[in-house]
């Protein structure tokens, strides 16, 4: 007899993430519940609402959820308030429903903004740069991405039957070569952490099938090469001009690593 499916509701699954997610996950078995601002295509159940509204998250409660794929929410030109509103408050509202009702996995969308690379003046303190790297984000975007982390780690600290993986997820690209024009790199630790859709969606379903365990961890889900015609050492010389001198650049003298990518990759 065939074990039973799993369930995974999964938010913002109308979106450019979402949208392709909820298909690969019923490719690979499990059965979706699509949950957002518009209906998914593709999903076993679909519900229409926002994960910020009580009264919509009670529409989820005749269903069986087994884990919680949280990709919605506001993006990088959000102002404070939505920023926080929506994806602070919001978020909460989300976890502590599910936690409640029973739901012990959960798979969160984080971003490599949560470092603090939307502002033209971040320099990261490593490179590449670790996913424990500290928020140095003055965009309230990163910042509330950041702050779900922590939201995360607190909840698991709270109940130690929870299992939280938070991916801090590079820009989203659907080519496998793309490459970044360089003249046009305004934010280069952001423009540079790119990662193939197909990256994303084959390290969530993995993360659904193969639990880890309780507790809250954070990964960086970016590209391990970078996306320039050039070096690494030349594309941040290129990029930062004289900034590049106060950063330690040794990782990408090694052999072999000379296009390694600005983000550490498990």
């Amino acid at each position: 007899m065939n074990a039973p499916a799993t369930w995974v509701l999964v938010t913002g699954a109308s979106g450019y993430v979402g949208s392709r997610l909820t298909p690969y996950l019923r490719a690979a078995g499990c059965s979706v519940i699509s949950f957002g601002r518009s209906p998914a295509r593709a999903a076993d159940v679909v519900r229409v609402g926002s994960f910020t509204s009580p009264a919509d998250l009670e529409r989820l409660d005749d269903l069986s959820i087994d884990v919680v794929v949280h990709l919605a929410g506001v993006t990088g030109d959000a102002a404070e308030a939505e920023a926080i509103e929506v994806n602070v408050a919001g978020s909460r509202l989300l976890l502590r429903t599910m936690i409640d009702r029973g739901v012990r996995r959960f798979i969160i969308a984080s971003s490599i903004a949560a470092a603090g690379c939307l502002t033209e003046e971040f320099l990261p303190q490593e490179l590449p740069i670790p996913a424990s790297h500290p928020c140095l984000s003055a965009n309230p975007y990163g910042f509330s991405k950041y702050v779900v982390e922590e939201l995360a780690r607190y909840l698991a600290r709270t109940d130690r039957s929870l299992e939280f993986d938070l991916y801090r997820i590079g820009v989203v690209v659907s080519d496998l070569d793309y490459r970044v024009d360089l003249s046009s790199v305004r934010l280069p630790f952001c423009q540079l952490g790119t990662v193939p859709i197909g990256t994303v969606l084959e390290r969530i379903t993995a993360a659904i099938l193969t639990p880890r365990g309780p507790g809250a961890r954070v990964a960086n889900l970016v590209a391990p090469d970078i996306p320039s015609p050039v070096s690494t050492i030349d594309t941040l010389t290129v990029v930062l001009g004289p900034r590049v001198g106060s950063l330690d650049l040794s990782a990408y003298r090694r052999p072999g690593k000379e296009r390694a990518g600005l983000w550490a990759v498990e």
